[in-house]
């Protein structure tokens, strides 16, 4: 596997391979830095690791250093600031540390709609809309009948005549 640099100018004789087939990531990430010139400080201020960190990874002493989804993590970013094939370097990563991710947990979701968005909490009871719809309509009615008693109404307002004597 020999990974590819990329050049944001997209020219065609930049992109050429930076390391040959290499089974170490450590080896693979301290050789890509050393050929762009950068020291591990320069790295270490760059993506916010700590040197010592830096080391620990080029020297592949994982039981040192972060677990799984972390330690891919810094290695995806690390690939990225040397402008490499992330891909490329986690799957050297994963042959070597064992940190492939886990595959999906299946769901089994019941309906006809098994493949459309669902709700984070499906199984919770859906509350009933209708007793604020009651309550908001009876709050109403009484606020226009207290209206109506204050004489705030206009006798244009009232279309029937058993409302134009509730107002007197």
């Amino acid at each position: 596997m020999s990974l590819m640099t990329y050049d944001s100018s997209l020219n065609a004789e930049a992109a050429a391979p930076a390391a040959p087939e290499i089974t170490d990531v450590g080896v693979m990430l301290q050789q890509l830095r050393e050929q762009r010139g950068l020291s591990v400080s320069d790295v270490s201020r760059r993506l916010k690791y700590s040197e010592a960190q830096l080391c620990l990874l080029e020297q592949a002493q994982f039981d040192q250093l972060p677990k799984a989804a972390a330690l891919r993590g810094m290695v995806r970013n690390y690939a990225r600031y040397l402008k490499v094939d992330e891909h490329a370097v986690l799957a050297v990563l994963d042959k070597q540390a064992g940190t492939a991710p886990r595959p999906p947990v299946p769901r089994k979701i019941k309906g006809s709609w098994a493949g459309a968005d669902t709700p984070l909490y499906a199984e919770e009871p859906r509350q009933r809309a209708w007793g604020w719809g009651l309550i908001i309509a009876l709050l109403l009615f009484v606020a226009a009948f207290y209206a109506l008693d204050r004489g705030w109404i206009p006798d244009s307002w009232l279309f029937f005549d058993w409302l134009k004597e509730l107002k007197k």
